[in-house]
């Protein structure tokens, strides 16, 4: 399960290395993956310190650090 992570953080870093900063809805129907599926993989990024998040009038945002 754990490379499936690593895989899923892969895939997100790929999309946000191609189209920038991107809201979470964007990002999850960009990649189909499911809730679970995609905040693993933006923890994964984040505790490699690869991604910022940040929130704006209650719409999160990812980016590339």
């Amino acid at each position: 399960m754990i490379e499936e992570f690593g895989i899923n953080a892969g895939i997100v870093w790929s999309l946000l290395n191609e189209t920038g900063r991107q809201n979470l809805k964007d990002v999850k129907k960009a990649t189909k993956f499911t809730d679970k599926k995609l905040y693993a993989a933006l923890g994964w990024l984040a505790r490699e310190g690869k991604i910022n998040i940040e929130e704006e009038e209650k719409e999160i945002f990812v980016s590339l650090s």
